[in-house]
Parts: structure tokens; sequence; C-alpha cells
């Protein structure tokens, strides 16, 4: 483990301590008193943009300096700042909103701390995750956080194929101008499940969407604003698939709805079989709903 440089003299001075603190997400009244107080008393106030930092801390009447520490440029920032703390400086790190390090910058600084062997404390506050978990009256306390969702179409849809078997709600992050496609995505991957879509949390317009994903994906047909958080149900319990090859093949047609494409490589990832034989057996299979009129499909693998 990395340790501060030590200094041998009488005179040497203790390592200083990083807070991560936690912001509103929207309505400055959650700013919690601790939170406050911390911002004011600290050397050094590390934020994602300094711009927008400098807006709370001018509502709350604090003066502390400010340093820009961005995802872009993080781990030689988080370098400067260690060497800060090793010095003794207090150091309190925030993101634009809610919680650092949680789908924001901070995690680099945080191991790079502990590391060190500098105290780390957490100054707890708003998070978009816990507040939308908190008002969507889910009945199960597993859930799936993804944070914010790939920007490619095909990285989401991969993602999308991974989760798809869960059970319990999956939890994403995402931005105003990708959510109608991602909401496609996520009703053409996992089917038209139940979801709900939290838009401006804490603030003036907060609103909650709910229903099915094909209809949440008609909601927002206009442009929609703001920060969002999206709840979809988990996949529908289902009984264990049956060990005969042919009637697992049945199960992801009938049960799972699966394509013959995606029944072929779970299977065979799960069995450890080639996928030219699953392959074999599957193209039987659909068959049987849909007759062969002409040239079979081509073999994708």
């Amino acid at each position: 483990m990395t340790h501060c440089p030590s200094d041998p003299t009488p005179a040497a001075q203790q390592p200083g301590r990083l807070y991560v603190v936690a912001t509103p997400i929207g309505n400055l009244g959650d700013i919690s008193l601790r939170a406050i107080q911390t911002l004011s008393s600290v050397d050094l106030i590390a934020c994602e943009d300094t711009r927008h930092t400098k807006k709370l801390c001018r509502h709350l009447n604090i003066t502390t300096p400010l340093v820009s520490y961005f995802r872009e440029r993080e781990q030689e920032k988080a370098t400067a700042l260690l060497k800060l703390l090793c010095e003794g400086k207090q150091i309190a790190l925030v993101s634009d909103a809610g919680t650092p390090a949680i789908c924001d910058p901070g995690a680099v600084l945080v191991n790079k701390a502990r590391a060190a062997g500098i105290d780390i404390v957490a100054i707890a506050g708003p998070s978009a995750l816990a507040a939308a978990l908190s008002i969507a009256g889910l009945p199960l306390a597993d859930f799936f956080f993804g944070g914010f969702l790939p920007a490619s179409a095909t990285a989401r849809k991969q993602l999308f194929n991974t989760l798809a078997p869960l059970p319990y709600p999956l939890i994403f992050y995402e931005a105003p101008h990708r959510i109608r496609a991602s909401l496609a995505d996520m009703a053409a991957t996992l089917g038209d499940r139940q979801a709900l879509l939290f838009r401006e949390l804490t603030k003036i317009h907060e609103e909650c969407l709910e229903g099915p994903l094909s209809v949440l994906h008609e909601k927002v047909k206009d442009r929609v604003k703001g920060e969002l958080v999206l709840i979809v149900h988990g996949a529908a319990c289902q009984p264990p698939p049956p060990e005969d090859l042919d009637d697992l093949l049945r199960w992801y047609r009938d049960e799972q709805h699966s394509s013959l494409k995606q029944a072929v490589v779970r299977i065979a990832a799960d069995l450890d079989l080639p996928r030219s034989q699953v392959y074999k057996k599957a193209l039987a299979v659909w068959q049987e709903i849909v007759p062969r009129t002409g040239a079979g499909p081509n073999n994708p693998y």
C-alpha cells in the first residue's frame, strides 16, 4: 500500500482528510447542514464544474476556494489533489449534482486517497437513484443499477440481452436526446415490460411517467428535457427450463419469446455445447411453427 511520504522532523504535517459530499440534484433545499458546515470549513472544494458549484456556494454564502475535478482529466487531477491531502489540506469532493463517484467523477481520487492512508468521510445526501427508488413502490429490495446507458445502439442491445433474464428491476440514468432510442431498444430486446420514467426529480417540473415501454416511447415523442431515471420491471418468474434440448429450445421460443439466434447463443453458453449443434436442433424446432417454404436461413455461425 502506498502512503503519504513522511517527514522525520518534529514539525511534520499530519495528512488531511477527504470529504465526499452529496449536493442537491435539483432543489437547493435538500442540502444538509453537515454538507454546508463541511464545504465552509475545508481548505478546498474539488468540483466537477467550478461554474456550477460556484452558484451553489454563492447561494449558501460559502467562500471556500474551488478547483476543477472532471472525468476527462481525473487521473491527473486526482494526483494533484492527493499531494495536497498529503500536505495536510482538508478537501471536499463534490459533483454537479448528487453523490460523487455514483456515475460521476470521484472514484479515482477516493481510491488514491485510501491507498495513501488518507481518512475519507462520506457526507451523505441526495442521490437520483435513491430518490427514484423511494417513490417507485417496488415490492422487492433487490435491483440492478446500470448507471448511464451506452450511447451506441449495438452496445445497448448487447447489455439488454445480458440483463434480460434478471428477475428484479433494472434501473438506469439516460440523457434526454437518447431516451426514445433507448426505450425502443428495450422494448425490442426485453419485451414490452412495465416501466417508470422519472424526470427532473426534486425540481419544479418533476414528473413520473408509468406504463409499458412502448407507451413511454410514445409519451416522450416530443423532445424531453432534464435528468431522467428509468426503472424497468424484471423478467417474470418462470419455471425451471426443461433438460431435454428440444424442450429447452421450445421453452426459449414460447415462454421467453427469444429469437432463434438468442436461444442458440444462450443455450450453447449455458450447456457448453457447440453452437452449430444447437443451431441444427433450433432450426427444426422453429420450423414447427414456421414451415420451411424455400431455402433455409443462412447459418449465422
